[in-house]
């Protein structure tokens, strides 16, 4: 960080509580002595080093200072001192914590005020206590709940790493054995959730956390609803969820949801995981609904040769349409992938890069009487992280990101991978070359291949 306003910085930073006048005062010395030492000009150097000094020492962190030089000073919510931003989810901000009594790192979940009506509240109260019945090794515990004032918040274990989405988009699609690893601690967990009656039905690559050891576990159950209760839940017969990843009754039936729809999600899920591709890029959402409902996805050999005719077949189980004829369980979908598990191995880590805009600051009842800094949008997004933790009321789409797809919704035609990679004795299961060529004609492919970068 460059220059900066040590008067404001020293209010601000006394003001909030994280530095006492006896530790800033301290620090500006030794950097006065240490300019002096240096020949350099001591004004100058303390403005430009200030914060580098306070960050090294572990006074304030990264994010704590990026506030405080703008002049906010309110970073608790309770007795939880924020410390970090970590995304933005359609429920809400994301912020690391940690405890001021129990040293407890935790992610904090936080109703933004603009959209604090009496609906989104209950939601969230629900999420809460749905959450809080649940406590799985694969899952992602919730540690605590309450308010600050008019904000809301809800304190959850926090997972170090990244999610699979990420990690899928920074190396490509993972080996047989790295996917099953991930896909099958996310069944146990979700195994855990089906057997207390719950529904996750948001099941996606950016809803599964990996840490640097390999850990996986299922995130965001903003969205979960019992199996056999609808009478308090407010989406009961909606479509929720990630058009990517619902599954076909999701969309024609939603009020007679079961667990195996999850099963659908994480197949497409298993299917990305080893692909690098969603399983119908391209389109709006309705297009992509309407695929799920009648066509077949690109044969996954097609983008990775590597998979064997058993792992195909296991994803294609998962993904039947007919949920009568799907992976029955959660447990089953373990049992399945089972013969490709190797001794669990680190996992890349791909730390969140740090956005070259200001990160937004906590929802306050009102701005801090000290708040120089114009007010941000509860619904601004900049952290490549920020699907970590997303979890809309509504049908949400995360293709473009990873198909091409634009902003405004157009679409690239998918991708024609010609290749003599033989098909498992289902090919009917899986969208073949011949027949996109047959259908598009060669003049597309061509066009494809030439346009392509």
């Amino acid at each position: 960080m460059g220059k900066t306003d040590l008067n404001l910085f020293r209010r601000s930073a006394i003001l909030s509580g994280l530095l006492t006048e006896t530790q800033f005062d301290h620090a500006q010395a030794t950097l006065q002595k240490n300019a002096e030492l240096a020949g350099d000009d001591p004004k100058r150097f303390v403005e430009n080093n200030l914060i580098s000094f306070l960050t090294e020492q572990n006074l304030v962190s990264n994010y704590q200072a990026n506030q405080l030089v703008t002049g906010r000073t309110k970073f608790n919510l309770g007795p939880y001192i924020i410390t970090d931003w970590i995304g933005q989810g359609g429920m809400g901000q994301v912020f690391k914590a940690v405890h001021e009594v129990m040293g407890r790192e935790s992610a904090v979940k936080v109703l933004p005020l603009t959209k604090s009506t009496p609906y989104a509240i209950d939601n969230f109260q629900r999420e809460i206590r749905t959450q809080a019945q649940l406590d799985h090794p694969n899952l992602v515990r919730a540690y605590d709940a309450g308010h600050d004032g008019n904000v809301h918040y809800l304190v959850t274990e926090y997972v170090p790493g990244t999610d699979l989405r990420k990690l899928v988009r920074s190396q490509g699609g993972l080996s047989m054995p790295q996917a099953a690893s991930i896909i099958v601690q996310a069944a146990q967990g979700l195994d855990h959730a089906h057997q207390r009656g719950l529904i996750h039905r948001d099941i996606k690559p950016g809803n599964i956390l990996v840490t640097p050891e390999g850990t996986a576990k299922v995130s965001d159950l903003g969205l979960s609803g019992f199996i056999h209760r609808t009478d308090d839940d407010p989406r009961a017969g909606k479509i929720v969820g990630t058009a990517d990843y619902l599954s076909p009754e999701q969309i024609h039936s939603p009020n007679k949801v079961t667990s195996v729809a999850d099963i659908y999600s994480l197949g497409c899920t298993l299917y990305y995981a080893v692909t690098g591709k969603v399983p119908f890029p391209g389109g709006k959402t309705r297009e992509k609904a309407q695929r799920h409902l009648n066509e077949q996805p690109w044969h996954p050999k097609r983008f990775n040769g590597d998979l064997s005719e058993d792992f195909v077949e296991t994803i294609a189980d998962m993904m039947e349409k007919n949920p009568e004829k799907r992976v029955p369980t959660a447990a089953e979908v373990a049992n399945r992938l089972e013969p490709w598990l190797e001794a669990r191995t680190s996992m890349p880590a791909y730390p969140m890069t740090k956005s070259p805009w200001s990160l937004p600051p906590m929802p306050l009842e009102k701005d801090d009487a000290h708040d120089t800094a114009p007010g941000f949008d509860s619904g601004y997004e900049q952290s490549q992280d920020s699907n970590r933790y997303q979890s809309s009321g509504e049908v949400d789409s995360e293709s473009r990101q990873d198909t091409g797809t634009n902003e405004m919704g157009s679409t690239i035609p998918p991708p024609l991978v010609l290749s003599s990679t033989p098909l498992p004795a289902r090919s009917g299961r899986w969208t073949t070359v011949l027949m996109v060529l047959a259908a598009m004609g060669l003049g597309l492919a061509a066009g494809y291949f030439l346009g392509k970068p």
